[in-house]
């Protein structure tokens, strides 16, 4: 009798562990810990008041990521390998958006509504459809929403996942991998705080996600009922001009957070990693933005380049000589700058130089989009930017008929000199 007694309280006792173990390791709950958002815009707003310069994380990863320009404006440790928990989503909402019709119903399954962590509050055979689970995924960072969009478009996990790392690798992403869609640790599913930004402003490009990730709060609908649910970002409706993106956190990836922020002409994205507190990930990101504020203007770099360039092609087009050429009417354009604006630091701007080498010397033919020099763009001792000068239309080299033309317009010449019998 005492054996059985005890037997119960083992067994139940184990129960408890793995079910609180489970919690411990997987957890990612991101609205546990309470913080005053103005506190904490006084405090930093302060202090990058009082040094405008130096920029101070407590966070071991951080990034200011300028949208114009896609130049990075601050880095730490912005190209290291780290887990990135729930900002996961950001790639798993761009796969979603990009392969499923928003109108289709999601029965979701026991996996599914068996994942834990954060969560929508899903149960087996709910119905629900693929625009309300974006919804749960980015603003209540439903890990349940996860793995039922996963399922919905890849099949299972592994599928999506693959899908994932296809997006990345087209996207150019080389230091990301990922192995679910919700972000809970495992080993080889990480990224770069650079990376995880280029991810956000390719997603805030797709109207339906800037949408979800800028709503404060959106009624989904489970089962023909409607729910109310809040976003987990604490920036989004409390930091004049944040507009997005997402939060994160687990014990591997430690607390996270992507924000996107504009005001006038500045459009960032900041990325805090391995923060250790969600009031250290919130302080340093209002740290990143009001940093990049205070000490950076817009430019339009590209009118610049042009009023450069059109000055010297007025007065350098014509001294470029074409060896053995049909005609000396070169036509010279400038490659397309990729961005027209970009954030440059207010003790810098006086730095901007343009320099423009071109040759002067070319032998015929001269083809369509042959390059004959450059522009480079500096900041100082830095390049910026290269753009190549090239011709725009084929410059033919002469052939016979063309010398025995020229001939001919030099024998009134030669019979005024006497120098044709």
């Amino acid at each position: 009798m005492i054996t059985t007694k005890r037997l119960k309280i083992s067994v139940s006792l184990i129960i408890f562990i793995v079910i609180l173990a489970n919690n411990i390791c997987f957890a990612n709950i991101d609205d546990d810990e309470v913080i005053d958002i103005n506190e904490i815009k006084k405090e930093t707003i302060e202090a990058v008041s009082k040094n405008t310069e130096e920029l101070k994380l407590n966070s071991k990863i951080g990034l200011i990521f300028d949208r114009n320009s896609k130049t990075i404006l601050y880095e730490k440790n912005e190209l290291k390998q780290v887990p990135m928990a729930s900002t996961t989503k950001i790639m798993t909402a761009i796969v979603v958006l990009e392969n499923a019709n928003l109108d289709d119903i999601v029965t979701i399954s026991k996996k599914a509504a068996g994942t834990g962590g954060s969560r929508l509050g899903l149960k087996t055979n709910d119905k629900i459809t693929v625009h309300d689970l974006l919804y749960g995924l980015m603003l209540k960072s439903g890990n349940d929403a996860a793995v039922a969009l996963a399922e919905h478009v890849g099949g299972e996990i592994d599928g999506f996942a693959e899908l994932m790392n296809k997006k990345a690798s087209e996207m150019g992403l080389v230091n990301s991998h990922f192995v679910t869609p919700h972000g809970l640790d495992q080993e080889k599913h990480y990224t770069t705080a650079y990376e995880l930004a280029c991810m956000a402003d390719y997603a805030l490009n797709i109207p339906k996600f800037r949408e979800i990730v800028g709503s404060k709060k959106y009624n989904i609908t489970i089962n023909a009922r409607s729910s109310l649910i809040g976003n987990t970002n604490e920036l989004l409706g409390n930091l004049y001009g944040v507009y997005g993106v997402k939060t994160g956190f687990t014990n591997g990836a430690g607390r996270c957070l992507v924000t996107a922020c504009k005001r006038d002409d500045i459009d960032i994205i900041t990325v805090v990693l391995s923060a250790n507190t969600k009031k250290e990930r919130t302080l340093d990101s209002v740290k990143l933005i009001e940093y990049a504020n205070k000490n950076y203007d817009v430019i339009n770099i590209e009118e610049k380049i042009k009023e450069k360039f059109n000055n010297w092609k007025q007065l350098n087009e014509k001294r470029i000589y074409i060896n053995k050429a049909k005609t000396q009417n070169i036509n010279l354009q400038i490659e397309e700058l990729k961005y027209s604006k970009m954030a440059v630091n207010k003790k810098d701007i006086d730095k901007i130089n343009i320099e423009i080498n071109s040759l002067y010397y070319l032998e015929a033919p001269v083809y369509e989009n042959q390059i004959i020099g450059n522009v480079k763009v500096k900041i100082g001792d830095e390049t910026i930017a290269i753009l190549n000068i090239y011709n725009k239309e084929l410059i033919h080299k002469k052939d016979i008929f063309d010398y025995f033309i020229d001939f001919l317009s030099f024998v009134p010449w030669l019979l005024n000199k006497n120098l044709l019998l």
